[in-house]
């Protein structure tokens, strides 16, 4: 889901900027109960985090209702759900965080691309139906599950939000003023015995998600959710358009009877055959485009949920899947038009940001063996898996003459020739990202969040704790360690010494987030108004505090790079966030340029080089702005749904995609002139970008493997 401001009926002025110890970033969303906030822990953790409107914060039932919610997600763990982190039902504001999974929901997903293949349709139905056992294990029933309620996560279909009752936006109200369910994914006994609800009805929920999914429209479709309800209760399902060998289960789930429908477990019985080549890749857009097998075809009709007006009903109840036909091209170079764009969630990895980790002290080193790869021109290609029996995407950075990586509880040093394991230490990993180098040193957080190991960078060994605000939050810029407090306060931090280099407020900035970029002296801020008008920038001098300039830009705006003596930005929507146009702002004439994008991006990561402008959007649209030129260069359609920011040197881009692999393209024309084999694994987390030394490309890849290849021969990859 895109980050988004909250906006209309039911936002709150007083958006709190902590919840617990976790700031609140962004908007994911909103609705009748309250308000769900991209966010991250002290450490980096990203995570969802729910807060209640103050209108029903006051209300004893509701609070009720939010606690029982709240033991529900907890007593729930497996692979189709998202973990509980932390919650606080008994605040002012309740709340509750879990963590950040990236991907659309099943109804974007369909309302943007159109139906479900009916392969897609089968793995949906098998991941569901082992989720649906794993909460029912529990004793949980969810009873609202539908498709905005559904995230296609890169391993699989993810059920969130268990029990909660939303007072405004996705319920009906019975004359009683009971709160049960949304219409199109409610079963009859919702309707006819609310109290008797069982397990069943989140079966029942199931076919009416899978007839959606497979249609783009629910099984009952009315534009009325009063005549949708009397449909459950009486009219037999409409399955035109679900998948014949399928359909027959389909209709068992629909049953009007609960007793009559399958079990999760039946369900899984009678597709153990699917289940049994599940495909973790499965729910990746691009190989939605492939087992859909390159088909055109009309985009299905109806709503996200069968029927309702989104003002009463919500979001599921609201506007109908994109029409007309659709075409995907893959690896495609075209001029400037319209692309089809996926809605992964997927964070900027900025230069200079940490790696989110927890540390354990660890004096000894592990050295390892590093095996040979395949034989390039140029050099040896190497390819090793230095934490062995872990399979999550190495975080890596290069410095010191090392490559520097962190990967499932361990940060080490690589020899960039040959892959050789020169020392590792242990750590306990709670998110994702790579070591940073800052004053000869190798930095990391340790397990509180509170404190910044310091490691020797050649033998791993700890050298200083640096003390890190409990709330705030932390930047580096050079050899200058970036302390922000809770009140503001800005701490420049020699990065070699740990000598206090000076503290103070940047002037008109409560709480500043810093960014700085390779080769530039400066560290940034920015502050952009309510309604996304104008974005204030402020350049800061790192090791003194000095502001060095400040503007007043129009539009909503976010820092990508600099170079030259300018300064590049994203021109986002300010609603949704998807990247609209570059803007490249020079301090010293104080000059403005900005060029349009053909269409919006949604999710856009960008590097600068050459005043040419990278960025790689959701959904793999890979694209070059010449700023000086005030157009367009290339456009390319990857098929990398969830990728990394994109890197470059003179002569190529390189992008890392969630499925391990490695693509180079042309920097000139576009076209794809390499990419490494798939390396499948486990997640891969937040992508970190490929990194460029000495000629040679080294990226990480979901099976835990660090591979480095000649960055002057791609085709030989």
């Amino acid at each position: 889901m895109t980050p988004q401001r909250s906006t209309g009926a039911g936002t709150e002025a007083d958006v709190p900027e902590y919840a617990g110890h976790y700031r609140l970033e962004s908007c994911l969303g909103s609705g009748g109960m309250g308000v769900v906030h991209l966010a991250r822990s002290t450490s980096g953790l990203k995570l969802a985090v729910k807060v209640v409107h103050a209108e029903f914060a006051k209300d004893p039932e509701f609070r009720g209702r939010f606690r029982q919610e709240v033991a529900a997600a907890r007593r729930v763990s497996g692979a189709f759900t998202a973990s509980v982190v932390d919650a606080d039902p008994e605040a002012a504001r309740p709340w509750m965080a879990t963590l950040f999974i990236p991907g659309p929901t099943l109804a974007e997903q369909v309302k943007r691309h159109g139906p479900l293949s009916p392969a897609q349709v089968r793995r949906l139905m098998a991941g569901l139906a082992e989720a649906l056992r794993d909460i029912h294990r529990v004793g949980v029933v969810h009873r609202d599950l539908k498709p905005s309620n559904v995230l296609l996560a890169e391993d699989g279909p993810k059920v969130i939000d268990f029990g909660i009752s939303r007072p405004k936006d996705s319920e009906l109200r019975t004359e009683t003023g009971k709160l049960i369910g949304t219409p199109p994914f409610m079963a009859p006994e919702q309707f006819r015995r609310p109290r008797e609800v069982g397990p069943a009805a989140d079966v029942f929920a199931l076919g009416s998600v899978l007839v959606h999914a497979a249609t783009g429209r629910g099984p009952f479709d009315s534009d009325s959710p009063y005549i949708v309800a009397y449909q459950v209760v009486h009219d037999e399902p409409d399955l035109t358009g679900v998948p014949e060998d399928l359909a027959p289960l389909v209709l068992r789930c629909l049953a009007k009877e609960p007793e009559d429908r399958p079990t999760p477990d039946e369900l899984m019985r009678e597709l153990r055959s699917t289940a049994a080549s599940y495909d973790t890749q499965a729910f990746v857009p691009d190989r939605w485009a492939e087992d859909a097998g390159g088909r055109d075809g009309a985009a299905g009709s109806g709503s996200d949920a069968g029927s309702g007006p989104s003002a009463e009903f919500g979001p599921d109840a609201g506007a109908g899947a994109d029409g007309g036909r659709r075409r995907r091209r893959v690896f495609g170079v075209r001029p400037r038009g319209r692309t089809a764009a996926a809605a992964g969630a997927l964070g900027l990895i900025a230069a200079g940001t940490f790696a989110s980790l927890q540390w354990f002290a660890d004096d000894g080193t592990a050295p390892v063996s590093a095996s040979a790869g395949t034989s390039s021109a140029a050099f040896d290609a190497w390819a090793v898996r230095p934490v062995a029996g872990k399979q999550a995407a190495p975080q890596c950075s290069y410095g010191a003459g090392a490559l520097l990586c962190a990967q499932s509880g361990e940060v080490y040093a690589l020899s960039p020739a040959d892959g050789a394991v020169r020392w590792r230490r242990s750590v306990a990993q709670t998110g994702a990202g790579a070591p940073v180098l800052s004053g000869g040193l190798v930095y990391v957080p340790t397990a509180d969040g509170r404190q910044l190991a310091a490691l020797d960078p050649a033998t791993g060994r700890t050298r200083a704790l640096r003390q890190a605000p409990a709330q705030g939050g932390w930047a580096f810029a050079g050899d200058t360690l970036l302390l922000v407090g809770a009140d503001g306060t800005v701490t420049g931090v020699d990065g070699a010494s740990g000598r206090t280099r000076w503290s103070g407020p940047v002037p008109g900035y409560t709480a500043p987030s810093f960014v700085s970029f390779p080769g530039d002296p400066l560290a940034y801020a920015t502050s952009t108004s309510a309604d996304g008008a104008w974005t204030r920038v402020v350049a800061v001098v790192p090791g003194t505090g000095a502001v060095r300039w400040e503007a007043r830009l129009k539009g909503s705006l976010r820092p990508v790079g600099a170079e030259g003596g300018s300064v590049y930005f994203l021109g986002l929507d300010p609603v949704y966030g998807d990247a609209r146009a570059v803007v490249r702002y020079t301090p010293g004439s104080k000059a403005v340029r900005r060029v349009t994008l053909s269409v919006p991006r949604p999710e856009a990561q960008a590097q600068v080089r050459d005043g040419v402008v990278r960025l790689l959007a959701a959904g793999g649209t890979l694209e070059a702005v010449d700023m000086a030129a005030g157009r367009q260069l290339w456009e390319v359609e990857t098929a990398v749904s969830r990728g990394s920011a994109p890197v470059s040197d003179a002569r190529h881009v390189y992008v890392s995609a969630a499925d391990g692999r490695l693509l180079a393209v042309d920097a000139r024309t576009g076209r794809l002139v390499g990419q490494t084999p798939p390396r499948l694994g486990g997640l891969a987390g937040t992508l970190a970008a490929p990194v460029l030394a000495g000629g040679r490309v080294y990226a990480g890849a979901p099976d835990g493997t660090v591979f480095a290849v000649d960055g002057e021969q791609p085709a030989g990859w």
